[in-house]
């Protein structure tokens, strides 16, 4: 079993792209917004069989014995005939946003015929016309398998022009030896013995959800009310010296040193960490937690839309979904992918299928919401406080 690094969601800034999108706005730039007409260029899948993927590092299965060959996208190759130029290249949303923007907001090629961002971003690309609509047509596998829970995003009803790649928990990790008792809810985090030993996620999208589902908040309609009455708390509890610090990912040192005893943290994240020390658990509290993922797109004016739709589609049966959930231990967004595992003749294999943290139980499912996301007319103003608050 391999777990990805934790770098794709290390480097999330609490702005998450509200500078890029400020001297958008700000300079009134309405052609940045693409009309749906506007949005395809000719596509020459037909005669051209190949397309450039745009994904994370370290988010795909690697053959054993070289790092270089990717066995399910060399399937899909040997399989269709299309060549595919998977490219390691974003490292941070807001990074690669500014990266690709200048073209999409000036209607020109971005040279990438699929990527993969995380859903609070794929949102600003969605507002902004700059996806384009998929054709279920030739997605009958993403059409039958696709999670129920992952289906309607607010920001994406019914997943027209996104697509989930992985998914993820953001929930509360502790270390259960060393704090001798079981965290059961986000109000947990503030008893006493566990003052100076709490750490939070500095990142604005990463961090407000499962606060707001703390203090009994439907994050799928949560209101500016909800947000500041979170930042009331937040701000109270660095007052008292409950939190330790803000964090990115670096939270996974604190809790394996000691330092911290409870965390906010990512599923994925935990399950690398119980390799090496049973006694982290991850808990889905109580009055919920928040589903997240990082989902596939088409940008504007692809030229190989079709083998784009037909890679998609062919991730989305649940034999290579299976494959891939087993190598990168993130929630898996096709159910049917667990008994494929839990068929496996492989012990450690079979295991991953009675993994709550890659398959979430009904138990787990029922209290695991996707929030609704920050517009860009609250993003400035919920940034500004935020910042203040975490030292950014």
């Amino acid at each position: 079993m391999r777990t990805p690094l934790p770098s794709r969601r290390s480097l999330l800034r609490a702005l998450g792209g509200t500078a890029a999108l400020g001297t958008l706005t700000g300079c009134g730039v309405q052609a940045a917004y693409v009309p749906a007409g506007d949005r395809a260029a000719a596509d020459v899948s037909a005669t051209d069989k190949h397309l450039t993927w745009a994904n994370w590092p370290l988010y795909i299965d690697t053959d054993d014995d070289d790092a270089t060959k990717r066995p399910t996208l060399d399937a899909f190759t040997e399989h269709t005939g299309i060549s595919v130029d998977y490219v390691e290249e974003i490292n941070d949303n807001d990074e690669f946003f500014g990266k690709i923007s200048p073209a999409l907001m000036n209607h020109q090629q971005t040279g990438r015929d699929l990527v993969v961002i995380s859903d609070w971003m794929c949102a600003r690309f969605v507002r902004l016309g700059w996806v384009q609509e998929m054709d279920r047509s030739r997605q009958p596998n993403v059409t039958e398998y696709l999670d129920p829970l992952l289906r309607s995003p607010a920001f994406d009803p019914g997943r027209e022009y996104t697509v989930p790649w992985q998914s993820g928990i953001t929930g509360i990790a502790y270390d259960r030896r060393r704090l001798g008792r079981e965290i059961r809810g986000v109000a947990d985090l503030w008893a006493g013995d566990l003052k100076g030993r709490v750490t939070l996620l500095s990142g604005l999208d990463e961090a407000f959800a499962l606060l707001m589902q703390g203090k009994g908040v439907d994050v799928t309609k949560w209101t500016a009310d909800d947000f500041h009455a979170v930042c009331d708390q937040v701000e109270k509890e660095v007052r008292a010296g409950q939190i330790r610090r803000f964090t990115g990912n670096d939270y996974t040192k604190d809790l394996v040193s000691g330092d911290v005893l409870a965390c906010q943290a990512y599923s994925g994240d935990v399950i690398q960490l119980q390799a090496d020390n049973p006694d982290i658990r991850f808990v889905v509290p109580e009055e919920g937690a928040e589903l997240w993922s990082d989902s596939l797109m088409i940008p504007d004016l692809a030229r190989h839309k079709a083998n784009a739709e037909r890679l998609i589609d062919y991730y989305y049966d649940p034999e290579v979904a299976a494959e891939l959930a087993s190598w990168v231990n993130y929630v898996c967004p096709v159910p049917a992918a667990q008994a494929v595992l839990a068929d496996s003749d492989d012990e450690d294999t079979a295991a991953l299928a009675r993994n709550p943290l890659i398959f979430p139980d009904k138990a787990m499912r029922d209290r695991l919401a996707i929030a609704r996301d920050i517009t860009s007319a609250e993003r400035l103003e919920f940034a500004k406080r935020w910042n203040v608050i975490v030292g950014l």
